[in-house]
């Protein structure tokens, strides 16, 4: 299981010649990717959410895709249109930008409702439906979408059928006074991103997903699994806990941890790496509830009795 590891050390590295001091965040990126899976940027502007999807896909050397979301984009600019030809006198598809490997939807809470509706299909089914027709899409196909959490003017909240699609909800934060100054070294010249490499392909990709699904999950941290997901069912000022497809999201996290950290099975470790971002998007709290829900997530976490098996 090695190779797992060696794959995010790779990863991470030559992400790390783009962005300084998010290694957390770019293993959690690739956790998402093993785990076939896709993420949610939640973060002010300027802190470097485009650049780091635009790495990861030059890192692996996958298709990229980019969409603006405005308030006036509609469904057909997302997915694509049938387009009448007059020269051979029929319709003829015009493939939108979710005919990708990895598709950044930018701020994609100031797109309507509707909108926001028509990547439902493409990320859970991970096809297209065009006037009845449908297409599959490639393979990964991996969603990367930021909002703002500052600015509402303008924007549409996220349903939350449509939260519950993204396997992982996470922040960029701000960069430290030191990483500052290694950042503006870094660009003193010139964009690091336009001489960035590829250090593995699609069919690496590909194959190492199907090793970490190999990956072996004892009966006990099903059980500890299970019990957390439980408990935010029944907290005070919850609306709604965390669904199964939740649940079946942290399993498939988990392995994956698991696997990029070098082994053939998981442990409670794996479990704590990957939880909060895995679950607290999903808690739905009432409007009394000040609290943040990684804090509840974290709480849960620290009161539920973690088993001492012997994994391997």
């Amino acid at each position: 299981m090695l190779k797992g590891k060696e794959f995010l050390e790779k990863i991470e590295k030559n992400i790390g010649k783009v962005i300084v001091g998010k290694e957390n965040i770019i293993k959690m990126l690739t956790v998402c990717l093993i785990a076939d899976g896709h993420v949610l940027l939640e973060d002010v502007p300027g802190t470097g959410k485009t650049k780091l999807a635009k790495a990861l896909s030059r890192s692996i050397d996958l298709d990229y895709s980019r969409i603006q979301f405005t308030p006036d984009l509609l469904p057909g600019d997302i997915t694509g249109l049938n387009i009448y030809n007059r020269k051979e006198n029929e319709f003829e598809l015009r493939k939108g930008p979710v005919f990708t490997n990895i598709l950044l939807a930018d701020e994609i809470n100031r797109a309507t409702p509707r909108t926001q509706a028509g990547l439902l299909e493409c990320m859970e089914e991970r096809q297209v439906t065009i006037d009845g027709e449908t297409y599959g899409l490639k393979k990964p196909f991996f969603v990367i979408a930021t909002e703002n959490p500052i600015e509402t003017a303008g924007t549409f909240p996220l349903p939350e059928a449509q939260l519950d699609r993204f396997m992982m909800k996470l922040s960029m934060g701000l960069p430290t006074e030191k990483e500052e100054i290694d950042i503006l070294k870094m660009y003193m010249t010139d964009d690091p991103l336009l001489t960035l490499e590829s250090v593995t392909d699609e069919e690496e990709l590909l194959n190492l997903r199907e090793e970490a699904k190999k990956v072996t999950v004892h009966e006990d941290i099903l059980k500890y699994m299970t019990e957390i997901v439980d408990a935010t069912r029944s907290l005070d000022g919850v609306v709604m806990g965390v669904s199964p497809r939740g649940l079946i999201n942290l399993l498939k996290c988990v392995k994956a941890a698991a696997y990029l950290n070098g082994r053939d099975f998981a442990t409670p470790d794996d479990v704590k790496e990957v939880a909060v971002n895995v679950l607290a998007h999903r808690v739905i709290t009432g409007y009394g509830n000040t609290g943040k829900n990684s804090d509840l997530i974290e709480n849960i976490i620290k009161e539920t009795k973690v088993p001492t098996e012997v994994f391997s």
